[in-house]
C-alpha cells in the first residue's frame, strides 16, 4: 500500500472501475502483452481467409483471375478503410475497449457464416465438375451468403483494427522516458506478433483449405477469433482506461475549424494568444505558422462571436496535426498498391508454378506469403536490438532513425520486390510460350515456384520498415484523443491502395484485352 502511495499517479487514465491508477499496478507490458496476444489470434484469423481468398474465389466461386483480384482488392480496401469509421466510433461515443469487445463479437458471427457458406455445396448436394473453370456455376444462396460474411467480418475489422493498436500504445505513458521508449518497442514488437500469427496461418489454413476443406479452412479462424476475445476479456484488470478532454467528439471539433475557416475566409484573424498553452499538453510540438488559413477561425469573439463561428487555438491546432499528415498519407499510397500484390497476382503465380518440394507434397500458392511472414520474425529482433542501437549512437534520436525515414526505406525495398515480380512474371510468361502452356490454367508450367522467393523476402524488409514506420507515425502525429484515428489514417493507406490496385487491374484488363488482343493479366 505504501509502494502504491508513493507511485506517480496518471493523469488522463484510469482502471476499469474508472478509478486512478497508478503506474505501479496498471498497463505497461503487462496490459500490452494481453493485447499482443489478442493480435496474433486476430491475425491468424484474418489471413486465415486472404491469404486464399483469390483461389477460393478462382475455384469453388469460378471467378477469372481479373475478376477475382478485383474482388479481393475490393474487400480488402473496404476492410482497410472502415478503421477510419471505427476509429470515430471509438474515440467519440463508446471507447476503444468496448469497441474491441463489440467488434470481437461480430468478428466470431461473420466467420461463423463463412464457414456455413463454404458448407452449402455439400448440403444441398452441389458438385462442380471444372473440366473448363468457366463453367464453375455455384448456387446462388453460397455467392450471397459469402459475401455478405465476408463484408461483415470486414465491418468488424473496421472496429478491430485499429482501437487494439492504439489500446495497446495506450498502456505506456508518452510523458514518461522509459515508457515513451518501451512504446517504440511496442510497436517493433506488435508487428512481430502480427506476422507470427500470419506466418502460421498461411503455412496451415492454406494446407486445409487446398488439401482437406474449406469450411475447416474457415472454421479454425473462428476458433482463433474466439481465443482472441477471451484474451483480452483476461486483461480487463491491468488495462489502463483513456479520459476524454472534452465533451465533443474529436473529429465533431475539427469539421467545426473547417467549417469556421470557410464562413470567416473574408474575415481578419485576430492576434495569436501566446500565453495559451493548452494544446501543447496533447499535440505534437508545432508551429502555429503552419497552415496558417485555419486560424481564420480565430477571431475576436466578442467582435464577431453572433455571426461567426469561433474556434479556440486548441481546436485549430488540433485540425492543423491532422491536415498535416495527408502529404505524408499521400506518398504512402505508393506502398499500398505494392501491399496488395502479394495476396492476389503473387499468389496467383504461385499457383501455376513447379509447387512440388518433396514426393507427393505440393506446398499451397498462399503458403508462399509466410516467406514474407518469417522475414520480418528474423529481422524485427535484428532491426530492434541491433540496428536501433547502433544507429542511435550516430543520430542521437530514441528510435535510432526518424519515422519517416524508416517509411521511405521500406517503400524502396518494396519498389526492389515489384522490379524482381516482373522480371519473375516475364520468365515465367517465356517458360509458358515454349511449352505451348498459354491459356491453359490447369496445367502447371515447369518453372520452381522458389523463383518467386526473393520478392517476398525484399517485401518482408520492406514491411519491417514501412508498415512499423507508418503505425508509429500516425499514432504519433495525431493529437491524443485521435489515437484511433491515426491508426485508421495508416490502415486506409492499404485500403485505398487496394482500391486503386483494382482500378488500375480493371483499367489494364479493358485497354489490352480488346479487339481479339491478349490481356495484359493472362489466365495461364
Amino acid at each position: 500500500m505504501d509502494d502504491e502511495a508513493q507511485a506517480p499517479m496518471l493523469v488522463n487514465a484510469v482502471d476499469y472501475k474508472g478509478r486512478p491508477v497508478f503506474k505501479s499496478n496498471s498497463g505497461g507490458w503487462r496490459s500490452a502483452a494481453f493485447i499482443i496476444g489478442v493480435e496474433v489470434a486476430e491475425r491468424f484469423a484474418y489471413y486465415g481467409i486472404s491469404s486464399n481468398l483469390i483461389t477460393y474465389l478462382t475455384g469453388p466461386l469460378g471467378q477469372s483471375t481479373a475478376a477475382a483480384a478485383a474482388s479481393v482488392n475490393a474487400w480488402s480496401g473496404t476492410a482497410s478503410l472502415l478503421p477510419l469509421l471505427g476509429a470515430f466510433v471509438a474515440d467519440s461515443l463508446l471507447g476503444r475497449y468496448r469497441t474491441i469487445a463489440v467488434a470481437s463479437l461480430l468478428y466470431i458471427l461473420g466467420l461463423i457464416l463463412l464457414t456455413l457458406s463454404a458448407m452449402l455445396p455439400s448440403m444441398i448436394g452441389f458438385e462442380c465438375k471444372m473440366k473448363n473453370i468457366k463453367s464453375c456455376s455455384p448456387p446462388e444462396l453460397q455467392v450471397i451468403l459469402f459475401f455478405s460474411s465476408l463484408y461483415l467480418v470486414a465491418v468488424a475489422l473496421g472496429g478491430h483494427k485499429p482501437c487494439t493498436q492504439a489500446f495497446g500504445a495506450d498502456q505506456f505513458d508518452g510523458q514518461d522516458p522509459e515508457e515513451c521508449k518501451a512504446k517504440s518497442t511496442f510497436f517493433n514488437w506488435w508487428y512481430f506478433g502480427v506476422c507470427a500469427g500470419a506466418s502460421v496461418t498461411r503455412l496451415i489454413i492454406s494446407y486445409v483449405q487446398d488439401n482437406l476443406s474449406w469450411a475447416l479452412g474457415f472454421g479454425i479462424p473462428c476458433i482463433a477469433m474466439v481465443i482472441a476475445l477471451v484474451v483480452f476479456l483476461l486483461g480487463t484488470t491491468t488495462y489502463r482506461y483513456s479520459i476524454a478532454q472534452n465533451d465533443k467528439g474529436p473529429l465533431v471539433r475539427i469539421g467545426n475549424v473547417l467549417v469556421a475557416t470557410f464562413r470567416n475566409w473574408r474575415e481578419t484573424p485576430s492576434n495569436m494568444a501566446t500565453d495559451q498553452v493548452e494544446s501543447r499538453e496533447f499535440l505534437p510540438d508545432q508551429s502555429s505558422q503552419q497552415l496558417r488559413f485555419l486560424n481564420e477561425v480565430l477571431l475576436e469573439p466578442n467582435h464577431l462571436k453572433e455571426k461567426y463561428y469561433a474556434c479556440s487555438i486548441a481546436e485549430v491546432e488540433e485540425a492543423k496535426a491532422v491536415l498535416r499528415l495527408v502529404p505524408i498519407w499521400g506518398a504512402c499510397l505508393i506502398y499500398g498498391i505494392v501491399f496488395v500484390q502479394s495476396s492476389t497476382f503473387f499468389t496467383k503465380q504461385g499457383a501455376t508454378m513447379d509447387r512440388l518440394v518433396v514426393s507427393g507434397f505440393k506446398i499451397p500458392a498462399a503458403s508462399l506469403q509466410g516467406f514474407t511472414d518469417l522475414t520480418v520474425i528474423i529481422i524485427v529482433p535484428i532491426y530492434d536490438c541491433i540496428f536501433v542501437p547502433f544507429s542511435r549512437a550516430f543520430s542521437r534520436k530514441p528510435s535510432g532513425i526518424t519515422m519517416l525515414q524508416r517509411i521511405g526505406t521500406g517503400i524502396f525495398f518494396s519498389t526492389l520486390s515489384m522490379i524482381v515480380a516482373a522480371l519473375v512474371e516475364m520468365k515465367r510468361l517465356k517458360t509458358a510460350q515454349e511449352y505451348d502452356l498459354i491459356d491453359k490454367p490447369n496445367v502447371t508450367i515447369p518453372m520452381s515456384v522458389w523463383w518467386l522467393l526473393p520478392l517476398y523476402l525484399l517485401f518482408g524488409v520492406s514491411d519491417v520498415f514501412t508498415m512499423v514506420g507508418m503505425q508509429e507515425f500516425f499514432y504519433d502525429q495525431i493529437p491524443t484523443e485521435l489515437k484511433s484515428i491515426g491508426l485508421g489514417l495508416y490502415l486506409s493507406v492499404i485500403g485505398v491502395g487496394s482500391f486503386l490496385s483494382s482500378f488500375l487491374i480493371s483499367t489494364i484488363e479493358k485497354a489490352t484485352g480488346g479487339d481479339d488482343r491478349d490481356s495484359w493479366f493472362p489466365i495461364t
